[in-house]
């Protein structure tokens, strides 16, 4: 699922520090590092994202130093590996690097980020790889690559994107325009569904801008209102019923008058057409 641009980066890189390009490496030939000072591990996120590596793949690989022969053990990247277990992958892409080339990384890497046919997602991997492998602070980084902090920062939140709109900005199906509006919605379904509708609509970055900055707005309004009205506890029981029947949290909202509403979300169309169903058969 990677650009060309990326694969002519790590061809340049390979000149100067060799075994560095993307392979498919064996899971069964991978070991976690033993100095890897996160042992935690969310499971729901974990789940999360071994189903979107089954449905369009990995976008970013991990990396590996080779320890012996057919071992390698994993420098960065131990919860997309992790993932890919749950997906039931059998071979993940990985860089392949040697322990001590530092030097050699930063430079192959620090001189192709200036490539003019990189797309966002790849300067992003590139700038997280100078952060995770080689320990730079987004500071340090600034001043190798020559780059404001805010712009590094800036294309590191784009690798928080759910992988379906990263593959979209690879594939020039979006632009960093409308990759920087969408991450300004915090809930991750939501984001997918503006980018279905940019694809599909062909909408303007401005436009995208204007329907953020209403969806934010309305949210510190429903923010603000269900602060203000205070849930009996007597209806407690009444939520977990409705709960129960849509298979989702449903928000239950009532006022000291006894004025409310009922919240029913839902993450696709086809969850649309599941809960109508199910109200339908309540007649």
């Amino acid at each position: 699922v990677l650009g060309r641009g990326l694969g002519a980066l790590m061809d340049d890189a390979d000149r100067v520090q060799p075994g560095a390009g993307i392979n498919e490496i064996e899971l069964s030939k991978i070991e976690a590092n033993p100095f890897q000072p996160r042992t935690n591990f969310d499971e729901e996120t974990l789940k999360e994202l071994a189903e979107s590596i089954k449905e369009i793949g990995l976008i970013q690989p991990i990396t590996l130093r080779k320890i012996g022969d057919d071992k390698y053990q994993i420098i960065a990247g131990e919860r997309r590996f992790r993932a890919a277990q749950l997906a039931g992958l059998e071979a993940i892409p990985a860089y392949i690097r040697k322990a001590k080339d530092e030097a050699m990384l930063e430079m192959a890497l620090v001189e192709n980020i200036q490539r003019e046919d990189l797309d966002a997602i790849e300067i992003a991997l590139s700038y997280q790889r100078l952060l995770e492998e080689l320990e730079f602070t987004q500071e340090e980084l600034s001043t190798r690559v020559g780059k404001k902090r805010s712009t590094i920062a800036n294309y590191l939140r784009l690798l928080k994107l759910p992988a379906v709109i990263q593959k979209g900005l690879i594939d020039k199906l979006i632009s960093m325009g409308h990759a920087r509006a969408i991450i300004n919605i915090e809930d991750s379904e939501i984001q997918t569904m503006i980018y279905g509708q940019i694809v599909k609509m062909g909408l303007s970055v401005r436009r995208v801008e204007e329907i953020v900055r209403n969806l934010n707005n309305d949210e510190s309004k429903e923010k603000q209102n269900s602060e203000k009205e205070k849930f009996p506890l007597e209806y407690q029981s009444i939520k977990k019923q409705l709960d129960k029947i849509f298979s989702s949290k449903v928000d239950f909202l009532m006022n000291n008058n006894g004025k409310g509403k009922i919240v029913i979300p839902f993450k696709s169309p086809a969850d649309l057409d599941r809960i109508v169903k199910i109200i339908e058969n309540q007649k």
